[in-house]
């Protein structure tokens, strides 16, 4: 072995110590932990700290460019940094829209410029139509040539079919995914709560679990026509699932996502007309809840997505039918599935293969698996240091989380992106 910039010593790395030698920003060697010297190098005692690879969000909005108030993309690495992520996909419903070169460039200058040394890597997402109004498709071969990974239309879904089937095909052409935001927008838009017992006392229309899977049906049998692959957005209930997994039983190329706040929390959060808890699509059942948790213990959903879409106080403080949806969620999302593996919903290579292995094969993304000539994209998580989350200790301008005053399991103590710390 060649000598190591540094060494990372007795991390726990499948619940064993292990050394991880890194040199030019990449994986020299991961071993068991001997005590054995590495000459001069720099030694960074990681004793009690689990080693994971850095994690991969392929779902955030980073607000920048256009309402810079809610996030900026300097503010929304830095969240992504300190929750433990390396790569980040920022969706494209910011004014102007990601819809061409020109704004997907900005972006990345804006990366940049927040960490000129190096940071959270940023893959944005280009529109899948122009401007998002869902009539005309956006340049892809534009936004690819610029950096795009996938295009999608979240936030508006493409009720088109026809214009949904061409963005497929064309997408396709430049290597891009297309990643639905599933939902009738007839039967749903904007209503931020499930329809059930708890939106008929509070008054409230809620959006029916069929509104999210009636679309679901038309992406994976247009999937299947096409033979070309779609990546289903923040799943949220049991018949997406169904419909998911005979999909998959079939050989259709079709992955999903699903977000911690749909493993953790029911429709129970928005009790008190909670504005924090809006979320679309909304937050389900503890039924939904359990069937999500096994669809991604059983890999029927591929990956966790953060979702993460911060707002300022004032645009949640007003009545629940006006308030926007969206919880933030990059500075919580780690310590939420690690605190599912310590009650024994997820393992811990459930929760890498959710965070890392499986969104870095979706979008083609670089991906730290720990062996020699791997990007040295890794987290040490501290299980020991619980935290409450509150506006003073999360690092994102968003601080619309049910989860305020609750306490979290542990903490990202170390980011390291190609062998560089950022944390």
């Amino acid at each position: 072995m060649s000598s190591p910039d540094f060494v990372i010593k007795n991390a726990l790395w499948r619940g064993e110590a292990h050394d991880l030698c890194v040199a030019d920003g990449k994986v020299l060697e991961l071993r068991p932990a001997s005590g054995e010297g590495y000459g001069d190098a720099p030694v960074v005692d990681a004793s009690g700290l689990v080693l994971l690879p850095a994690l991969i969000d392929v779902h955030t909005h980073l607000r920048e460019p256009g309402f810079e108030w809610k996030e900026d993309i300097a503010t929304g690495l830095s969240a992504a940094a300190h929750g433990g992520f390396g790569s980040v996909m920022c969706m494209a419903n910011t004014d102007p829209v990601n819809d061409n070169a020109a704004v997907t460039e900005r972006m990345l200058d804006r990366a940049r410029e927040a960490f000129p040394g190096g940071g959270p890597r940023l893959f944005p997402v280009g529109a899948l139509s122009v401007g998002l109004a869902g009539h005309e498709l956006a340049p892809m071969g534009e936004l690819a040539a610029a950096g795009c990974r996938a295009v999608s239309n979240d936030g508006m879904p493409v009720a088109n079919s026809e214009l949904f089937r061409h963005a497929v095909e064309y997408a396709a052409d430049f290597g891009l995914t297309v990643i639905d935001h599933c939902e009738d927008p007839h039967m749903a838009l904007g209503v931020g709560v499930n329809e059930g017992a708890i939106s008929s006392r509070l008054g409230l229309k809620g959006q029916p679990t069929v509104a999210e899977s009636l679309q679901v049906a038309r992406d994976v049998l247009l999937a299947e026509y096409l033979g070309l692959p779609i990546h289903i957005a923040h799943v949220s209930c049991r018949e997406s699932v169904e419909l998911i997994a005979r999909a998959k039983e079939r050989g259709v190329r079709v992955t999903a996502e699903t977000c911690p706040h749909y493993l953790l929390l029911t429709e129970d959060a928005v009790e008190g007309y909670d504005t924090a808890a809006k979320v679309n699509p909304p937050l389900r059942t503890m039924d939904h809840v359990q069937v999500m948790r096994e669809a991604l213990r059983t890999g029927v959903i591929d990956m966790l997505a953060t979702d993460h879409a911060p707002h300022a106080a004032h645009e949640k403080e007003v009545p629940f039918t006006q308030a926007p949806n969206g919880i933030s969620g990059l500075d919580t999302a780690l310590c939420v599935t690690m605190g599912l593996v310590d009650e024994g919903v997820l393992s811990l290579d459930d929760l890498v293969r959710a965070w890392a292995t499986a969104p870095a094969k979706a979008f083609g993304l670089p991906v730290c698996a720990f062996a020699p000539g791997d990007p040295a994209d890794f987290t040490l998580y501290d299980p020991s240091a619980s935290w409450v989350v509150s506006p003073q200790t999360m690092h994102s301008k968003g601080r619309n989380t049910p989860l305020l005053g609750r306490t979290m399991p542990g903490r990202t103590a170390f980011l390291y992106v190609n062998g560089k710390r950022v944390v």
